[in-house]
């Protein structure tokens, strides 16, 4: 396919040609993958200032979008790929093998590192998911933080750079210019933008960005990144967000409210369900919402169908049209295929081409598995949330697999909600962004003082 730029593509493969290090936040939708592959095979074969481009992705990312990507455009063709997935024998024949671009999935960046050790012959690195490595204390943070030296140019790429807040962008930003920007530890970074907010003595639990931190900061990354919304760029379909609520019966309420007060349900299956603290609350009251219960066995425990009965109708009222339903816990997948015994899950073989040639009438997807990279706008146009994530960033990459670019159709996101429960706290969360994990505490103790 013949490649035809639009105009803020150009303007993105430019920005990464002219920065030897440089972030790119483009809303899903907005083609970065292909603006990036442009600029890279312009610095291998045209100006001749990279020589080894390491890719790293989300698995299904690495697995498929880069290698579709240059096989789909007739400007890329020429690139050759390695990929670094799958067991240690298949990994290291694949750095063995000579490419332009080796990607690999950011679960094994550290054996990369600690593989090559002194060897790393990487010149160009690009992040796909930037956010992926906001945790300054992570493992794969840590060790790509040893090998940033060696790189010679950087590429970030996400589309939500800080899905917690700006004390994700620290870590992020390191990576790119090693501190110059926002400081060379996060503590400093901390505070000189931040402010103590919750403590208890000496142990500070959050911290609050100062008035005049977000203006601060975002003047000095403005010379390194590039940020643009698709409805700024693009023609995108209506959506229609619906919620439908289901009332819990009086004996189910009961067991609810029961678990909510005393953080333990009693005698279920003659098993005893704990909540040790507001993270285990909030999973165990969505599972109570979604209509079962996992006991510390993992072992789960049916305690309604209230869902899967809105969700047969909604199948029912969709009339034939293909629906994409995103879960939360491995139960509900469960449930969902016993009850609708032609759905297809996502991680299925060839699933996602059989959707998006409208030969599956329903797809059931974790976001998780539908997130970066994934084009799903050509199947359908309906997609259904049976259980909703705390994760801003899963929850928008999930919806913009449909709506998106080449999506012809108003795009209509339904979401069953049970009464009167955790479920309504994540819904407010997501739609106000208070998705942290404060907002997370606040929620549950919402739900128990209720």
């Amino acid at each position: 396919m013949e490649y035809k730029p639009h105009p803020y593509q150009e303007h993105a493969t430019k920005k990464i040609l002219e920065n030897e290090a440089y972030a790119l936040f483009l809303e899903m939708g907005l083609g970065k993958t292909v603006a990036t592959l442009t600029a890279i095979d312009l610095l291998l074969n045209d100006l001749f200032e990279v020589k080894k481009v390491l890719v790293i992705a989300p698995l299904r990312v690495a697995q498929d979008t880069w290698p579709r990507e240059i096989e789909k455009w007739d400007h890329l063709n020429h690139l050759t790929v390695s990929k670094i997935l799958g067991a240690v024998t298949d990994r290291r024949a694949a750095l063995k093998k000579k490419a332009d671009i080796y990607v690999i999935n950011r679960e094994n960046v550290v054996w990369l590192v600690e593989t090559l050790r002194d060897k790393w012959d990487f010149d160009m690195l690009v992040i796909d998911e930037l956010s992926s490595f906001k945790s300054p204390s992570a493992k794969r943070f840590r060790a790509l933080r040893k090998v940033r030296p060696l790189c010679k140019r950087v590429v970030g790429l996400t589309g939500t750079p800080a899905p917690n807040g700006y004390m994700d962008l620290w870590s992020e930003i390191y990576l790119l210019d090693r501190g110059e920007r926002l400081g060379k530890t996060l503590t400093t970074y901390r505070d000189c933008y931040f402010k103590p907010g919750r403590r208890n003595g000496h142990i500070i639990y959050e911290w609050t960005l100062r008035p005049e931190g977000k203006k601060i900061i975002d003047e000095n990354l403005s010379d390194i990144c590039t940020s643009m919304r698709a409805v700024d760029w693009l023609t995108m379909p209506e959506r229609i967000d619906i919620e439908h609520y289901v009332e819990m019966p009086d004996t189910v309420r009961k067991k609810y409210d029961k678990f909510k007060e005393d953080h333990v349900l009693k005698d279920l299956d003659g098993e005893d369900i704990i909540g040790l603290n507001a993270a285990v609350m909030s999973n165990k009251l969505l599972q109570l919402a979604n209509g079962f219960l996992y006991d510390e066995n993992k072992t789960a425990h049916e305690i309604h169908h209230l869902k899967l009965d809105t969700l047969e109708e909604l199948i029912e009222a969709a009339q034939d049209q293909p629906v994409l339903i995103n879960y939360n816990y491995i139960e509900d997948e469960k449930r969902i295929l016993g009850k609708f015994p032609g759905a297809v899950t996502i991680d299925s073989p060839d699933a996602i081409n059989k959707w998006n040639r409208g030969e599956l009438a329903i797809l059931v997807c974790h976001p998780q598995s539908a997130g970066h990279g994934l084009n799903l706008q050509y199947g359908g146009h309906i997609i259904i949330w049976y259980g909703l994530p705390w994760s801003l960033e899963l929850y928008q990459q999930a919806n913009a697999r449909i709506h998106r670019q080449g999506q012809d159709k108003t795009v209509f996101v339904h979401h069953i909600l049970t009464k009167d429960t955790m479920d309504e706290a994540v819904m407010t969360a997501l739609n106000s962004k208070n998705v942290t994990q404060e907002g997370l505490l606040e929620a549950v103790k919402a739900q128990i003082r209720r």
